[in-house]
């Protein structure tokens, strides 16, 4: 009851961009969880084969990935807001289009055009919030806007599934009723655009430019070259953690359906708790934060993250591996939006927007390379072993990047 009064209490005495970001994030998510868990449904129901799923998800993932620093860029030096509702609309409108197409070509390239601009709120999120908010405010505001944006997507996901199912209940076919679905996702996704309007730009100071004459290398705090040192530096833990998760995570249902033959539903209920915990372990971040400091929370959730790891990866028992599944969910995602806190705090605002690019296309990258390595190994060793060998690997992953930003990131004793 104190938490949920605090932070009754905190968002009376948040900015009103950051309501407005929060409200249009919520109907932004609403829709594309509708989206993330119907739209393998209508392409399945509209005759396609299982691949076809697959390849508009690739190229989908692609077509955001190649916009992460373009957009990044443009944060920077223009607008966020105007970006940020240009995204909205652009992306509403391509999932509206999308709840009707059927050709082949039509899923293809509307899959392309909402894929070029989800990135928008991907990229610009983090420094849209970093900018409207005090420093000392930042990591709650990080936790909780990582917290809504799981909650949103579960809400439109569920939420999309039952209003499906009682729409067949008023005598639509399947196929109809998912369309319908989507149109609404598609439309609570566009509708996003309306709080972003009334937000109010927000001055931004002005870069360091060195006077002439004075030495500029390594000098200034937001030189350009440690700058992007820094954020190499952050992109490398992020690409270390996006492979060990690519070895894993995209496959964790086929894990649970070959090893425990569950069902189909069962794993959507675990998912679903999982994303339930990951929103509890966000929400308490930032207390672990203020006992030990930002750094060393961030390591103590990825490190405690590993024996339940390792549990899942060899256990026989389908509730031991649940419940390994569903802490080492929570407790290696809580390191989230601390380390979205660290990154905005180490980095000036000018170029907030392609730090968060940077970051995010090295962990998309490191994600996306490791389909073919884990389908190898599953292939090779069998349904006990090959998962086993993933998810050692992984943890060796999220060891080594675990120390590497330990000790690129302490914090140093004054």
């Amino acid at each position: 009851m104190r938490f949920i009064q605090q932070s009754a209490k905190e968002w009376k005495d948040w900015p009103r961009n950051i309501k407005l970001f929060f409200l249009a994030n919520v109907l932004y998510q609403i829709g594309t969880g509708m989206f993330g868990v119907l739209y393998n449904l209508y392409i399945k129901d509209l005759g396609y084969a299982d691949s076809m799923n697959g390849t508009v998800v690739s190229v989908q993932s692609l077509a955001t990935a190649m916009m992460f620093i373009p957009i990044g860029f443009l944060g920077d030096r223009g607008s966020r807001k105007k970006l940020l509702v240009l995204g909205a609309l652009l992306s509403g409108a391509g999932l509206i289009y999308r709840a009707f197409l059927e050709a082949e070509a039509g899923l293809l390239g509307l899959a392309v055009f909402t894929g070029l601009f989800s990135s928008f709120f991907q990229v610009l999120a983090i420094p849209f919030l970093a900018e409207n908010t005090v420093k000392s405010a930042r990591m709650r505001i990080f936790s909780y806007h990582a917290s809504l944006v799981l909650a949103a997507q579960v809400l439109g996901g569920m939420g999309g599934g039952f209003l499906a199912d009682f729409i067949q209940l008023l005598g639509a076919d399947q196929l109809a009723s998912l369309k319908i679905v989507l149109m609404i996702g598609g439309m609570c996704t566009f509708a996003a655009f309306i709080p972003l309007l009334f937000t109010t730009e927000t001055p931004r100071p002005e870069p360091d430019i060195p006077q002439p004459g004075t030495r500029t290398v390594n000098t200034l705090p937001s030189d350009a070259r440690s700058d992007f040192k820094i954020i190499g530096q952050f992109a490398f833990a992020q690409l270390l953690i996006g492979l060990g998760s690519g070895l894993v995570v995209p496959y964790l249902n086929l894990y649970f359906t070959n090893r425990f033959s569950v069902s189909l539903s069962a794993v959507g209920i675990l998912i679903s708790l999982g994303q339930v915990m990951t929103i509890v372990s966000m929400l308490i971040g930032p207390v672990l934060v203020h006992r030990v400091g930002a750094v060393r929370a961030v390591v103590s959730f990825q490190i405690l993250s590993l024996p339940f790891l390792l549990i899942t990866g060899f256990t026989n028992v389908f509730g031991v591996a649940a419940v390994g599944f569903l802490f080492r969910q929570a407790l290696m995602n809580a390191a989230n939006p601390i380390q979205s806190s660290i990154l905005v705090d180490r980095v000036p605002d000018h170029r907030r927007g392609i730090a968060n690019s940077f970051t995010q296309t090295a962990f998309m990258l490191g994600w996306a390379t490791m389909g073919p390595v884990q389908a190898m190994l599953v292939t090779k060793y069998g349904s006990y072993w090959g998962y086993a060998t993933t998810f050692c690997i992984t943890g060796c992953l999220y060891i080594a990047s675990s120390l590497i930003y330990y000790r690129m990131f302490r914090e140093k004793k004054e």
